[in-house]
Formats: structure tokens, C-alpha cells, sequence
């Protein structure tokens, strides 16, 4: 990895989420979607609880540090691929970059029109309990 690729990624790691996530659940509403909806794909891919969600919203934690203390990923997030930013989800190297990037593409989707229950169809993200 080249020096200026860390130095990015470790400012993305130290952004705080709510700014990020914000920025997110706008994309989405921009474009007709809703923020529930982010936050179900959130939690189906991190494991966070909706309460739990809210939290980190309100609190003043990093963004990387959302993704570290994920409770559980979902086993098929490997399913989730393409393009984000001109850069194909599967080859970054990054494990932490790479999570990060496929809540990108999961919000990239809602902001496109897809419901929540698509998403889970196409990137086989049920619940591991239904």
C-alpha cells in the first residue's frame, strides 16, 4: 500500500461516524429513500441493533472504530461487490476499508431506488435467525 493510500484511509478510520453516516442517510434522501432503510442494511451488515444504531449516531466515535466493534458481520457481506469510487470492492486490500466500502455500495443502491428487502434478496443478507 502506498504511503498516501494509509494516510487516507486513516483519516476516513478517524472521521467521526455521525458526520459520516449523515452524509450517507442524505445521499439516500436525496434521492427519495429513507433513513430506516439505512439503518435496517446498517444493522443486517454490522450486527448493531437499531438502539444500538441510535447510539453511535449520537455519540462522538470514529467511524473506524464503528467498523471494529461491529458484534457480528453478516457471513454473506462477501457477497456485496462492484465499484465505489472507481475501485472494485473485492481487491482492496484493507479488511476495515473494505466493510466500510460495502456499506457504500449498500447505500449507493437505496440512494438508486432499491428497497431494503431487494438488497437482502440480492446479497443474501437474512437474518440469521428467520
Amino acid at each position: 500500500m502506498k504511503k498516501d493510500e494509509g494516510d487516507l484511509m486513516a483519516r476516513v478510520y478517524d472521521l467521526p461516524f455521525s458526520t459520516v453516516y449523515t452524509a450517507l442517510v442524505q445521499k439516500v434522501l436525496r434521492k427519495g429513500g429513507k433513513e430506516i432503510s439505512l439503518d435496517q442494511i446498517t444493522s443486517r451488515l454490522t450486527g448493531y441493533s437499531l438502539a444500538e444504531l441510535k447510539e453511535w449516531k449520537k455519540s462522538d466515535g470514529s467511524y473506524g472504530d464503528f467498523f471494529r466493534q461491529a458484534p457480528a458481520y453478516h457471513p454473506n457481506r462477501t457477497l456485496i461487490t462492484g465499484k465505489i469510487c472507481g475501485v472494485q470492492i473485492e481487491t482492496i486490500q484493507d479488511p476495515l476499508m473494505q466493510e466500510i466500502r460495502r456499506l457504500d455500495r449498500l447505500a449507493d443502491w437505496l440512494s438508486k431506488g432499491k428497497t431494503v428487502e431487494q438488497l437482502v434478496e440480492k446479497y443474501q443478507l437474512k437474518e440469521e435467525n428467520s
